[in-house]
Protein backbone atom coordinates (compact mmCIF):
# COMPACT_ATOMS: atom_id res chain seq x y z
CA UNK A 1 0.00 0.00 0.00
CA UNK A 2 1.42 3.37 -0.98
CA UNK A 3 -0.04 6.51 0.54
CA UNK A 4 0.68 10.19 0.45
CA UNK A 5 2.99 11.16 3.34
CA UNK A 6 0.49 13.78 4.47
CA UNK A 7 -2.17 11.08 4.80
CA UNK A 8 -0.05 8.60 6.74
CA UNK A 9 -1.48 8.24 10.22
CA UNK A 10 0.14 6.80 13.30
CA UNK A 11 -2.26 3.86 13.09
CA UNK A 12 -1.16 3.20 9.47
CA UNK A 13 2.46 3.22 10.60
CA UNK A 14 1.80 0.96 13.58
CA UNK A 15 -0.26 -1.48 11.51
CA UNK A 16 2.48 -1.68 8.89
CA UNK A 17 5.16 -2.27 11.54
CA UNK A 18 3.11 -5.02 13.20
CA UNK A 19 2.23 -6.63 9.85
CA UNK A 20 5.90 -6.73 8.84
CA UNK A 21 6.95 -8.14 12.22
CA UNK A 22 4.30 -10.86 12.12
CA UNK A 23 5.06 -11.72 8.50
CA UNK A 24 8.78 -11.95 9.26
CA UNK A 25 8.05 -14.16 12.28
CA UNK A 26 9.61 -14.84 15.63
CA UNK A 27 13.38 -14.52 15.79
CA UNK A 28 13.55 -12.41 12.61
CA UNK A 29 13.87 -8.65 12.25
CA UNK A 30 13.35 -6.05 9.56
CA UNK A 31 14.70 -2.62 8.73
CA UNK A 32 12.41 0.31 9.55
CA UNK A 33 12.88 1.54 5.97
CA UNK A 34 10.83 -1.46 4.84
CA UNK A 35 7.82 0.00 6.65
CA UNK A 36 8.49 3.44 5.21
CA UNK A 37 8.75 1.98 1.69
CA UNK A 38 5.55 -0.02 2.16
CA UNK A 39 3.70 3.22 2.84
CA UNK A 40 5.65 5.80 0.85
CA UNK A 41 6.65 3.84 -2.24
CA UNK A 42 10.05 2.97 -3.61
CA UNK A 43 11.27 6.49 -4.37
CA UNK A 44 13.25 8.15 -1.56
CA UNK A 45 11.08 11.27 -1.84
CA UNK A 46 8.15 9.10 -0.78
CA UNK A 47 9.61 6.95 1.94
CA UNK A 48 12.44 9.13 3.26
CA UNK A 49 10.19 11.62 5.09
CA UNK A 50 8.45 8.70 6.81
CA UNK A 51 11.57 7.49 8.62
CA UNK A 52 11.09 9.74 11.67
CA UNK A 53 7.36 8.93 11.99
CA UNK A 54 8.21 5.22 11.62
CA UNK A 55 10.72 5.54 14.46
CA UNK A 56 8.12 7.25 16.67
CA UNK A 57 5.56 4.54 15.88
CA UNK A 58 8.13 1.82 16.64
CA UNK A 59 8.94 3.42 19.99
CA UNK A 60 5.24 3.58 20.84
CA UNK A 61 4.72 -0.09 19.96
CA UNK A 62 7.86 -1.05 21.90
CA UNK A 63 6.50 0.80 24.94
CA UNK A 64 3.36 -1.35 24.65
CA UNK A 65 5.48 -4.52 24.41
CA UNK A 66 4.14 -5.36 20.94
CA UNK A 67 7.51 -5.12 19.16
CA UNK A 68 11.15 -4.92 20.17
CA UNK A 69 13.75 -2.52 18.83
CA UNK A 70 17.09 -4.23 18.23
CA UNK A 71 20.53 -2.74 17.78
CA UNK A 72 23.41 -5.03 16.87
CA UNK A 73 21.11 -8.01 17.49
CA UNK A 74 20.23 -7.05 21.05
CA UNK A 75 17.06 -5.45 22.44
CA UNK A 76 17.55 -1.79 23.35
CA UNK A 77 15.73 0.76 25.47
CA UNK A 78 13.29 2.33 23.00
CA UNK A 79 13.96 5.76 24.50
CA UNK A 80 17.74 5.51 24.51
CA UNK A 81 19.25 4.21 21.28
CA UNK A 82 21.10 5.75 18.38
CA UNK A 83 22.01 4.69 14.90
CA UNK A 84 20.92 1.77 12.80
CA UNK A 85 18.21 -0.39 14.32
CA UNK A 86 15.91 -3.24 13.39
CA UNK A 87 12.46 -4.23 14.51
CA UNK A 88 11.06 -7.62 15.49
CA UNK A 89 8.57 -9.42 17.64
CA UNK A 90 9.23 -9.87 21.35
CA UNK A 91 10.83 -13.16 22.33
CA UNK A 92 8.25 -15.65 23.54
CA UNK A 93 9.28 -18.00 26.30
Amino acid sequence: MTVNNNDTSTSDLQKTLLDLAITRGAGKTFCPSEAARALGGSHPDGWGPLMTPVRRAAISLADEGRIVIYRKGKPVDPHNFKGVYRIGLPYSD
